[in-house]
């Protein structure tokens, strides 16, 4: 089943190229089904790039999904017009009072800053602190899932010596777990972060679950036990070439950076980067959204029970 979402999003001939069903908003209203209805709050500077990275997991589903995009108030977007969030973009004020079966946070470029640096730390808080009466399940991607840790559970970040930065070997670490259905027992998936989460208080707290480690790169794949929050620190819905647009602006920059870990073909950053783990980012997507489907009440105001 398809995509529902808006008709004259950028992005919906990207993906329709790809083969990615998409279905607008007109025929959907026609349908008497109930889509999954999944909320994306886009913290990313390059807001289409993302949109496209995670409607295209979205997409590989036989269910059909109504996705909405977040974008948070109390920061400015440098990188996208006002016109663009206004028309594509809803704000939390606007669905505060609304219930999603999921929620997806992108990650943002701000590790430098502490939680309470970020001028919209207070806003998140507020969107953190919503979803757990209004979203039946949360995906946190990278930073998200750093600061998410940290408002939910007191785990702090701490930074790293060198950046983690390449395509890292991780092992399954519960196996035949359903987020991880279909996996082989080790496989690729990519980190850009120069932060790394408490590992060790980690192990500490009940609630949570590791399905998947790298011995490289640390934690990849961190969930409640009910599904209700999840946390990737890496990047599985990057693109090929997405690791190697961060090298070049990074290196053209003058910023300390080594070539990506386990990325060009030989190591040499003049060759084409191949996508290494897109059947990972697809298997997690599915299952995801299986069990998002599988577990949430059909009327989302029971979530609040």
């Amino acid at each position: 089943m398809p995509i529902c979402i808006q008709n004259d999003l950028p992005v919906k001939n990207d993906l329709l190229k790809e083969g990615v069903v998409v279905i607008e908003e007109n025929r959907a209203k026609n349908q008497d089904i109930r889509p999954l209805k999944i909320l994306i709050l886009n913290l990313m500077p390059k807001k289409e790039e993302t949109e496209r990275q995670l409607l295209r997991l979205l997409g590989n589903s036989p269910l059909q999904i109504k996705v909405e995009f977040l974008h948070v108030t109390t920061h400015t977007a440098k990188n996208t017009a006002n016109s663009y969030l206004e028309k594509f973009y809803t704000t939390f004020s606007d669905i505060k009072d609304k219930y999603y079966d999921g929620l997806i946070i992108t990650g943002a470029p701000i590790e430098h800053l502490e939680f309470e640096e970020v001028n919209y730390w207070e806003e998140l808080k507020e969107i953190f602190n919503w979803s757990k009466t209004h979203i039946f399940s949360t995906l946190n991607i990278c930073w998200a899932a750093q600061a998410s840790l940290y408002y939910h559970y007191g785990i702090k970040k701490e930074k790293v010596s060198e950046k983690i930065f390449g395509v890292f070997e991780h092992e399954v670490l519960i196996k035949n777990h359903a987020l991880t259905r279909g996996f082989t027992d080790r496989f690729l998936a990519p980190h850009s972060r120069h932060t790394k989460i408490e590992e060790d208080k980690l192990l500490t707290i009940d609630e949570l679950q590791t399905l998947a480690k790298s011995d490289k790169a640390g934690t990849l794949l961190i969930i409640a036990k009910n599904l209700r929050k999840i946390f990737i620190t890496g990047h599985i819905e990057y693109e090929a070439d997405t690791l190697h647009n961060e090298y070049i602006r990074d290196k053209s920059s003058g910023l300390p950076i080594e070539v990506p870990f386990n990325y060009y073909p030989e190591n040499d950053d003049t060759k084409e980067p191949k996508n290494t783990w897109r059947c990972v980012a697809y298997l997690f997507y599915h299952n995801w959204l299986n069990q998002v489907y599988q577990l949430t009440p059909y009327d989302l105001k029971d979530l609040e029970k």
